[in-house]
C-alpha cells in the first residue's frame, strides 16, 4: 500500500506553485497524492483550462474545502486578509471532514501524512487530533520567514502599531533593528509590510505571528531556498527548529520528475501565452527585460502609465506580463502613440510560464516585485534584477537581493518614468549591470549545485522523504 500525502496550498498562485511542484516530487518518490485546493481557485482553475486540468491520475487527484468566503466568479486573488481571516475561523471542520472521507475510500489508501502550506495552521489542528504527521512548509525565503516569525518583536518593543501616519514619512522607517537573529543591517523598512499600521488589530499581522508561531508544532519545517544562500538565516532557525529542510530551488528538483503525465499538470490559475517564445527567439542574447509583478500586486493607472513610458523611452527591448487583474480601480489604457512607440521593441501579454521565460539566452534582466517564486527562479537562471517590491517580505527579498547578495538595484520612493528608464538602462547597458549579472551566474551555479545529488537540497529532499514521512 503506498503511503498518502494530503497537499495543502494557501491559495494563492504564488504558494500553490511551489506546493504542487514538491507533490510531484513526492509522488515521484512513491507516495498518493491528495492536493486540496479550495473550491475557488480549483473553479478558476477548470476555467482557465478546462476540467481536464484537475482530472488528476489514479494516485494524483485533486480535492477542495471551502474558504468560509462568499462565492465568487472573478478571476483575481482573493482579498488576502479577509482569505486568512477565513480559513482560520472555518478551515478545520472541512477539513475533518475531507480527511475522513480519504480515509474511508476505497479508491485511495488511507492518508499517512500531511504537507501544509504555512500560512494553513488548522491543518496542525486536524493533523494533531488524527494523529497524523505533518510537515509544514513556508514558502517564503528564509530570510521572509524569518522576518515574519518576528512580528511579535515590534508589539513587545512599542514600534508596532505605529503611532500615526506620519511614521511612514518621517525617517521612521530606517530604525535599525538589531535583534533579529541571522539577520544583519536590517531597517523597519525591510520587515514584512504588515506592520506599516496604526491598527493594534491588524489582521494580518496577527495571523502571521500566529501562524509562525505554530510552526515548532510540525514535525519539519520545510523551505524553498538553498543553504548557501541564506546560511546565516537559516543556522538561526536549525537552533529554533528540530528539523529545517531546505529544498530549493523546488523547480530545479522537480526535473527528476519523469512521469509526462504528471509533469503537465498544470498549477496556473491563468491561460499561459506561448507567443512570447517565437518573439524572444528572434532578440539578441541578454537584450530583453522581463517584466511581471506577479499574482497578486496592483498598480494605478497613473502607476501603471509611469511604468509604460519608462520602459519606452528606456528604448530597449521588453516582454511585460500585463495580468487581467493588474490595474486597481478604472482600467488603465495605454494611448496610441505608446504602441507606436514601442513597435518592434515591446510585447505585453497576459501571463506566461515565467521558468521558460527566464530560461530564455535573450532575457537579460527581469523587473520584479521580488515574490519569493520569482526571486529564486531568476537567481537560478543567473537573471539579475530591477527590484519593485509591493507588500509582505517582499520588501525583506528586496533587501537582500540588493545589499545581500548583490543582484538587485531597487526602484526606490515614487515610480517616475524618468526614474524606470535610467534603472532599466544601468542593469541592462551599465558597468553595474554587469557586475551584477556576473555575480547572478556565480548564484546559478551554487543553486544548481544545490539540486543536484549531492548537493545541500537534494540531499535535504532525501532527509524528508525517508526519515520524515515515510516514517510516518
Amino acid at each position: 500500500m503506498k503511503p498518502h500525502a494530503v497537499v495543502v496550498p494557501y491559495p494563492a498562485q504564488g504558494h500553490i506553485n511551489p506546493l504542487l511542484k514538491l507533490a510531484k516530487i513526492l509522488h515521484f518518490r512513491g507516495f498518493f497524492i491528495t492536493f486540496v485546493n479550495n473550491e475557488f481557485n480549483q473553479n478558476r482553475m477548470i476555467r482557465a483550462r478546462g476540467p481536464e486540468s484537475v482530472k488528476g491520475l489514479k494516485d494524483f487527484q485533486f480535492k477542495t474545502i471551502p474558504d468560509g468566503l462568499p462565492p465568487s466568479h472573478k478571476d483575481a486573488t482573493q482579498d488576502t486578509p479577509q482569505l486568512c481571516d477565513s480559513l482560520t475561523k472555518n478551515g478545520l471542520l472541512p477539513f475533518l471532514e475531507l480527511i475522513k472521507n480519504l480515509n474511508n475510500s476505497p479508491d485511495c489508501p488511507k492518508v499517512t501524512c500531511i504537507v501544509s502550506d504555512g500560512h494553513m495552521s488548522f491543518t496542525l489542528d486536524a493533523a494533531e487530533l488524527l494523529n497524523i504527521p505533518e510537515a509544514y512548509f513556508f514558502t517564503t525565503s528564509a530570510c521572509g520567514f524569518m522576518a515574519h516569525t518576528q512580528c511579535a518583536e515590534p508589539v513587545a518593543r512599542g514600534i508596532f502599531p505605529l503611532k500615526d501616519e506620519s511614521q511612514l514619512t518621517n525617517g521612521f522607517l530606517e530604525t535599525k533593528l538589531d535583534w533579529v537573529p541571522g539577520m544583519k543591517n536590517m531597517r523597519l523598512r525591510d520587515f514584512p509590510s504588515w506592520i506599516r499600521t496604526t491598527d493594534p488589530n491588524d489582521i494580518m499581522v496577527n495571523f502571521n505571528i500566529s501562524q509562525t508561531k505554530s510552526a515548532s508544532r510540525a514535525k519539519v519545517v520545510i523551505l524553498n531556498t538553498f543553504d548557501e544562500l541564506e546560511k546565516e538565516v537559516l543556522d538561526a532557525f536549525r537552533e529554533k527548529f528540530k528539523h529545517v529542510c531546505t529544498i530549493g530551488p523546488l523547480h530545479l528538483l522537480e526535473h527528476i520528475v519523469q512521469d509526462p503525465d504528471v509533469k503537465s499538470i498544470p498549477s496556473s490559475l491563468w491561460i499561459e501565452v506561448e507567443s512570447c517564445i517565437p518573439w524572444l527567439n528572434e532578440r539578441e542574447p541578454n537584450s530583453v527585460l522581463y517584466v511581471n509583478f506577479g499574482s497578486i500586486a496592483v498598480l494605478s493607472t497613473e502607476q501603471l502609465l509611469e511604468f509604460a513610458w519608462g520602459l519606452a523611452n528606456s528604448k530597449k527591448h521588453f516582454l511585460w506580463i500585463i495580468r487581467p487583474d493588474l490595474v486597481c480601480g478604472e482600467l488603465g489604457l495605454f494611448p496610441e502613440e505608446y504602441f507606436k512607440e514601442i513597435e518592434g521593441r515591446g510585447l505585453m501579454i497576459g501571463w506566461c510560464s515565467q521558468e521558460q521565460v527566464l530560461g530564455h539566452p535573450s532575457v537579460g534582466g527581469f523587473l520584479t516585485h521580488c515574490g519569493w517564486n520569482s526571486t529564486l527562479e531568476s537567481i537560478s537562471e543567473g537573471v539579475p534584477m530591477i527590484c519593485l517590491p509591493c507588500f509582505s517580505e517582499q520588501l525583506t527579498n528586496c533587501r537582500y537581493l540588493c545589499v545581500e547578495w548583490d543582484i538587485g538595484l531597487e526602484v526606490e520612493g515614487e515610480v517616475r518614468r524618468d526614474k524606470v528608464a535610467n534603472v532599466v538602462n544601468v542593469l541592462m547597458d551599465g558597468e553595474k549591470g554587469k557586475e551584477m549579472r556576473k555575480k547572478a551566474l556565480e548564484w546559478k551555479d551554487k543553486a544548481q549545485a544545490a539540486a543536484k545529488p549531492g548537493g545541500s537540497s537534494h540531499q535535504n529532499l532525501e532527509f524528508l522523504v525517508n526519515e520524515i514521512l515515510l516514517k510516518s
